[in-house]
């Protein structure tokens, strides 16, 4: 097992990551002195997995569970199904000396953070991601909240977990199309901030492709050590943090116009660094042979790369409302070749969509 640890002082957790490690959560809970009373937070297809398993060895451990279902997919992330979690916890009688498991992918993951955070004015929670999404991206770094009609994460708030624990094993359940869409955040990590990273998975692609569990603990592991290091900089996105966004302007504006859950996040976040990509490549930030390296890799790793057919118009309307808008400007997170990346002010952006659609 692999051991890390976000380095917030005395909001500080530790991220394990293992295979077949989901036994040893009642220890890692115990180290980090969580409440035994706990809501286990899941979905259908999750919970009947997992839920049965993990709460029966919480219960050896003498922890006291109460499992809340709550609907799977993205169009579920709403305020309203949100208040299930909150109806759950009152009828339960839980105060503060309860806590919240997480377990699940990105939606259960976020949702369950933001109900933490104001459930009470705050209660603990802890992560137990089972999509390779999660495990890379949204478990770690304590962005929690839901998506609002007109854009995606708008409501929500900055709220670190206690403790985050990634069992890869449960990977080799994921539906292709989930499993390859969490690749794209991967990708992601060795664009933004590591060259070398982004040739090893270039090397290893046959062996994501194939779940290995060796280049899989790899891939997490550097991919959650990039998003620390970071987080540690800069928890709040004041500066640094933002180039975790890169792809994701675009990302959310398409997944907000084709309709939430119809596209996955890591297929429009892929979409995304193509047409970010080729944005630099407009702006002199990277070499076409670089976007041809981004691209051959997306594609090898069974991600799309082309644009929904949305007008220019459109993307450029929902873009307006991306949460790094300043001031009325769009901005960007741009590579600088492979192994950096920037935020950047773009002050004619539907000039510009219209050249990317084209």
């Amino acid at each position: 097992m692999e051991q890390l640890t976000v380095g917030l002082g005395e909001r500080s957790y530790p991220i394990w990551i293992g295979d077949t490690i989901l036994t040893g959560l009642p220890e890692a809970l115990r180290q980090i002195a969580f409440p035994k009373r706990i809501a286990l937070v899941t979905n259908p297809v999750v919970g009947d997995l997992y839920a049965p398993a993990l709460t029966e060895v919480l219960a050896g451990a003498g922890y006291r569970v109460s499992v809340i279902r709550l609907p799977d997919g993205e169009q579920y992330k709403t305020l309203d199904t949100l208040s299930l979690i909150y109806d759950e916890l009152v009828a339960l009688r839980f105060d503060r000396h309860t806590g919240l498991l997480a377990l699940g992918g990105g939606v259960i993951g976020d949702m369950t953070g933001f109900a933490a955070a104001t459930y009470l004015r705050g209660i603990p929670f802890v992560q137990v991601p089972t999509t390779l999404l999660s495990q890379v991206d949204s478990s770690v770094g304590g962005k929690t909240g839901v998506n609002h009609p007109r854009g995606k994460n708008l409501i929500g708030a900055f709220y670190q977990p206690r403790h985050v624990h990634i069992d890869v094993g449960v990977l080799q359940s994921l539906p292709d199309r989930e499993y390859f869409a969490g690749l794209g955040e991967v990708v992601k990590y060795g664009i933004i901030r590591d060259q070398p990273f982004f040739v090893w998975l270039e090397e290893q692609q046959a062996a994501l492709r194939d779940r290995e569990t060796g280049a899989l603990i790899h891939a997490v592991k550097r991919s959650c050590q990039i998003k620390a290091d970071v987080v540690e900089e800069d928890e709040k996105e004041q500066g640094l943090r933002a180039i975790l966004n890169l792809g994701h302007t675009f990302g959310h504006a398409i997944e907000t116009l084709t309709g939430y859950g119809v596209i996955q996040h890591g297929e429009a976040v892929a979409i995304g660094m193509i047409l970010a990509a080729r944005t630099s490549c407009l702006m002199n930030l990277c070499t076409r042979a670089d976007v041809a390296r981004i691209e051959a890799l997306l594609s090898g790793l069974h991600l799309p790369t082309a644009a929904p057919d949305f007008p220019a118009d459109d993307y450029v309307a929902v873009m307006q409302h991306d949460k790094k808008v300043k001031s009325g400007t769009v901005r960007l997170v741009l590579n600088h070749g492979v192994g950096a990346a920037q935020l950047h002010d773009i002050d004619q952006p539907l000039p510009l969509m219209q050249q990317l659609l084209n």
